[in-house]
């Protein structure tokens, strides 16, 4: 960790910076600034026009200025000259208060002294250049996970991706082949959720430099191929204060090691999940991962009910452990810090409001869904969970005005854009009619 990005040049051989932020639609912008001028810039800002991004701003804005975080440093092991840090978006001497990363800090303020600690499981596929489809013709087996010929036969790659997270002292502790023909996951140590948010913007932004380095290409898209599982981020959540558990108790009468506060929380996920589903499944093709039909490999490993189980994948919400939940309703396209603001939002509502997440549900809820009343269903598509977040007026009050308003609004038109998309299916079902 350093304070001083000179320093951290001049001791590390760094020629540029890229002062990056993300932008609402999850995508990452950023200015190459050279080491000689970093001094000044970490304390000016790089300067951006907001509307060039998405952001709710017109050209008559004015300049918006990146302040970096060196916190959040990280030297590019594959481009050693080039270090890239995550920066907050200003703009006439304040936070702009719709920007992701401000957002979640924001939130993290109005925690307290509660630290909400997370770990990812961000989900991918390696396919060809044209995205036409996954990048070895070998992977072909009904039920691809855990494959050993498929993952040796992409070694390179992972072991590369793994190898730079080591050295980055992430703490990766395992790589697989993931359910779908093609995906693959790598997981890290766990941390506070900013660390979490900052280290999964860039674990995206690797790893698609990396594939490309082997002529591949990376996607996180969460449903990339019709047939086969897309592509998750499933969450595990535990929470701290003053050094101390919140979310474990021994003397859970549920026998699941959990406190009050963590069903509370998981109550609170609940409650607002599908207002909530906008934010960690954000793209019209987020919901043709939660709503697919079953896949060739016999599940979709996606929740489609709001719903918590035990050490059970068929709900949105598992407990695999004593004292964390793993939230698995976010997928591949969630802006990474707009995922964990959202979850802290609801998160600390529902300890707030104590609320009750009910009995747990032990059930397949593929096969056995029916068996469970009164059992909320997760939005159909996008401008239903659009809706919903905009009805959820405590989300949207927890995450400010400012990003709310602009949120939908950019979410809208980016709905009102698809709708004109004429599609084969439709000339296939209607040409003749």
């Amino acid at each position: 960790m350093t304070d001083s990005l000179h320093d951290y040049a001049q001791s590390n051989g760094v020629k540029f910076f890229l002062f990056n932020f993300t932008d609402l639609f999850g995508h990452q912008r950023a200015k190459l600034v050279p080491a000689s001028a970093a001094a000044d810039m970490q304390e000016s800002g790089a300067g951006f026009a907001g509307f060039a991004s998405w952001l709710d701003m017109t050209p008559a804005h004015p300049d918006m200025f990146v302040m970096p975080d060196p916190s959040s440093v990280i030297q590019l092991p594959w481009k050693p000259e080039v270090a890239w840090v995550a920066g907050d978006p200003w703009m006439d001497g304040a936070p702009v208060a719709q920007a992701p990363r401000n957002v979640l800090k924001s939130l993290r303020e109005k925690a307290g002294g509660k630290q909400l600690m997370t770990g990812v499981e961000p989900e991918f596929h390696l396919i060809n250049a044209d995205g036409s489809d996954i990048s070895d013709p070998r992977d072909t087996q009904e039920k691809p996970c855990y494959d050993q010929s498929a993952l040796l036969r992409r070694f390179d790659v992972i072991s590369e991706i793994c190898s730079t997270m080591e050295g980055l002292g992430w703490g990766p502790y395992q790589n697989d082949h993931e359910d779908a023909n093609g995906q693959f996951e790598i997981n890290w140590d766990y941390g506070e959720c900013l660390q979490t948010a900052d280290r999964l913007a860039f674990f995206k932004f690797m790893v698609k430099e990396i594939a490309a380095r082997h002529e591949l290409r990376a996607t996180f898209m969460p449903k990339p191929f019709g047939h086969i599982t897309g592509n998750g981020c499933h969450v595990h959540i535990s929470m701290m204060e003053g050094g101390a558990q919140l979310f474990a108790d021994d003397n859970d009468p549920e026998g699941m090691g959990l406190s009050q506060d963590c069903y509370h929380f998981i109550g609170g996920l609940m409650a607002h999940a599908q207002g909530l589903a906008a934010i960690t499944n954000p793209t019209v093709n987020s919901y043709k991962r939660l709503n697919a039909p079953v896949t060739a490999s016999g599940a979709t490993w996606s929740p489609n009910t709001v719903s918590y189980g035990g050490n059970n994948r068929t709900h949105m919400i598992r407990i695999p452990d004593a004292g964390r939940i793993e939230f698995r309703l976010a997928d591949g396209a969630a802006n990474p810090y707009l995922l964990m603001a959202g979850i802290l939002a609801a998160g600390l509502d529902g300890i707030e409001t104590q609320a009750d997440p009910g009995k747990r549900l032990d059930i397949d809820m593929y096969s056995e869904a029916h068996k469970a009343r009164g059992v909320k269903k997760l939005p159909l598509n996008l401008l239903d969970a659009l809706r919903a977040f905009k009805k959820d007026r405590v989300l949207g009050a927890a995450m400010g005005a400012e990003f709310t308003e602009a949120y939908l609004k950019l979410k809208h038109a980016n709905w009102t854009d698809y709708t004109r998309h004429l599609t084969d299916w439709e000339r296939q079902q209607t040409l003749d009619c």
